[in-house]
């Protein structure tokens, strides 16, 4: 089963740190404008990000502009359930939740913290052990005919998992949501990308500038990797080293969605910018080498 369209674009605005950067909903609302300005319209969440803050904190700021409901798109994900008890929640351990149950209560808690009657793309969260693809698939169906999720994924998942959960799916998943970065490259040695290509998944990269190992780690990889991608920007006329990343990652031939977690808004100009940069297999197997710490076979 291949997915014929894309769903999911080049660039999407990351809301995890949303509550630390600290904005008033106006300033909230202000920054989503200056975004879809920049042509970057979809927004990637999670129900637990904040603790269960930072969904509430967009929809009041969605609240305050319900015109801009309509421009973007809205990505969230479910089935991550931590032991938080000022949450009221029961048990000791974190842990996974994939049930029919879980995935439908999560969907009407999620809409009513947005202030919308939809979400545009929904992924399980984590891989969960426990998971019943059947039982994954029916509450899929069912939000589907109901309108209120538009399209489905995954996130962090293997391919076997993945290709399990779309045997059970009648319709295309359109994203795995999976970390990628010059620093962490497991995706592309694991097939996770080839699956990707094979069954027009686009392939949705968190953490993609190592959580800023890239730019102020002093272990050995990082400096190497600070060097060759400095030598690499210079070579290819970038501004940043994060743009240099950033066209590192969009090379792949998967055509990946890359997720910013930046509220700078300058920051993601120059990541949209990024976008007119190329550059060649030499200069992105030395940024590969410069990770890998040898030279490929």
């Amino acid at each position: 089963m291949n997915a014929s369209k894309r769903v999911i674009d080049p660039f999407v605005m990351g809301f995890w740190r949303l509550l630390d950067w600290q904005l008033s909903e106006q300033q909230c609302v202000s920054f989503i404008k200056q975004c879809i300005e920049l042509g970057v319209t979809q927004t990637d969440h999670a129900d637990i990000y904040g603790q269960y803050e930072c969904e509430s904190a967009f929809g009041a700021a969605l609240k305050l502009a319900p015109s801009i409901r309509d421009e973007i798109k809205i990505i969230t994900k479910c089935g991550i359930r931590p032991a938080l008890a000022k949450k009221g929640l029961s048990g000791k351990a974190n842990h996974y939740d994939s049930s029919k149950a879980h995935i439908l209560a999560s969907v009407q808690q999620s809409l009513k913290h947005f202030n919308t009657d939809r979400i545009d793309v929904l992924l399980i969260h984590r891989p969960d052990y426990l998971m019943r693809a059947d039982e994954v698939a029916e509450a899929f169906q069912q939000l589907k005919q109901q309108g209120d999720v538009l399209h489905f994924g995954v996130s962090n998942f293997s391919c076997s998992q993945l290709s399990l959960l779309q045997s059970r799916c009648d319709f295309p998943l359109v994203s795995n949501q999976v970390e990628c970065s010059p620093y962490e490259m497991k995706v592309l040695e694991d097939g996770t990308l080839d699956q990707c290509q094979e069954l027009g998944i686009t392939p949705m990269f968190w953490s993609p500038l190592a959580g800023g190992k890239l730019f102020s780690s002093k272990d050995e990889k990082a400096v190497r990797l600070q060097a060759a991608l400095q030598q690499v920007g210079e070579e290819i006329g970038a501004t940043s080293l994060d743009q240099v990343v950033y066209c590192w990652l969009a090379t792949l031939p998967s055509k990946p969605s890359i997720v910013l977690g930046t509220g700078n808004i300058d920051r993601v100009n120059a990541a949209i910018k990024s976008k007119l940069l190329t550059m060649n297999p030499e200069q992105w197997y030395r940024i590969w080498q410069a990770s890998t710490g040898h030279s490929v076979p």
